[in-house]
């Protein structure tokens, strides 16, 4: 099965061949320790199939947190991307919620070539030492790889697919977007409009407005230190301009990463406003 999924793949080869993550980490990242337990969510797993899973990509495996009901489908799939922070407790909770609803959720870990970040303390160091190393290309693939894998090994309905992500995961949900011929829907939280690029990093989601495929709704904060106001209407503008049925809400006096339960960030109303929006959304555009 494996084999099959992996010949879906498309052919991208990348210079470096082995995997720094084998694992997903456990837990929380260091650097968002200590956690907030009075707000923080916890969804338990009754009536699912959630853990850890391989997602076999064009150069090895890639580990990656799925959840999904434990018995019917086929499902409707929705990929679950990562904050900067990685693959930790906070994403799998939320694929374990979307699997309440109905899906088949993954979330891949795409820094596993480049590194561990669970382990580090300091969001700068995450940035330099493995963010700013991980190529646009190589994210793009294995998100790929994961709708083949689902919809070959986890009764996933890939025709029913969705994206959603957080912060560094809702830049990449723009971008996938843009490159997913398959995607029905997105929903990108908080996740940067523009900035500076790099070759492993050429464009953000300002520059792919003419190309994006599919709809995507923008949740951002209004108090984001992260994400000025102005870089919002610039988005908002682009996309009125090329007619596209891409939205964006913009929640005043809030601040970045507002959807965070477990962080002094987190906003209850504006994450749970967000969160009722989104399965408005994806079952708008048939990811339901």
């Amino acid at each position: 099965m494996e084999d099959e999924a992996r010949s879906l793949l498309p052919k991208v080869e990348f210079t470096r061949r082995e995997f720094v993550v084998t694992a997903l980490a456990a837990g929380f990242a260091l650097a968002v320790r200590p956690v907030s337990a009075q707000t923080m969510i916890t969804t338990d797993a009754t009536g699912l199939e959630a853990g850890e899973v391989k997602i076999p990509v064009s150069d090895g495996h890639i580990p990656a947190y799925r959840a999904m009901p434990a018995s019917g489908g086929p499902f409707p799939v929705v990929l679950v991307v990562q904050e900067i922070f990685g693959v930790h407790e906070h994403i799998k909770d939320v694929c374990r919620r979307f699997a309440k609803l109905g899906y088949v959720a993954i979330a891949p870990e795409c820094y596993a070539r480049q590194g561990d970040v669970s382990k580090l303390t300091d969001i700068q160091e995450i940035i330099t030492t493995v963010v700013s190393k991980v190529p646009d290309a190589q994210v793009m693939s294995d998100l790929d790889a994961a709708v083949a894998w689902a919809g070959k090994s986890s009764k996933g309905n890939v025709e029913k697919l969705a994206i959603t992500g957080f912060c560094w995961g809702g830049r990449v949900v723009w971008l996938y977007a843009a490159h997913s011929k398959q995607l029905k829907a997105g929903v990108a939280w908080y996740g940067r409009l523009t900035g500076p690029t790099t070759e492993l990093q050429p464009k953000f989601p300002l520059d792919v407005v003419a190309d994006l495929k599919a709809p995507v709704l923008g949740l951002y904060g209004g108090a984001d230190q992260a994400i000025p106001n102005d870089t919002v209407e610039k988005m908002q503008a682009a996309l009125r301009d090329a007619k596209n049925p891409s939205q964006i809400v913009l929640y005043p006096d809030t601040p970045h990463g507002f959807h965070a339960d477990y962080r002094a960030s987190y906003r209850k109303e504006q994450a749970d406003d967000g969160w009722k929006r989104l399965q408005e959304w994806l079952k708008k555009n048939g990811a339901a």
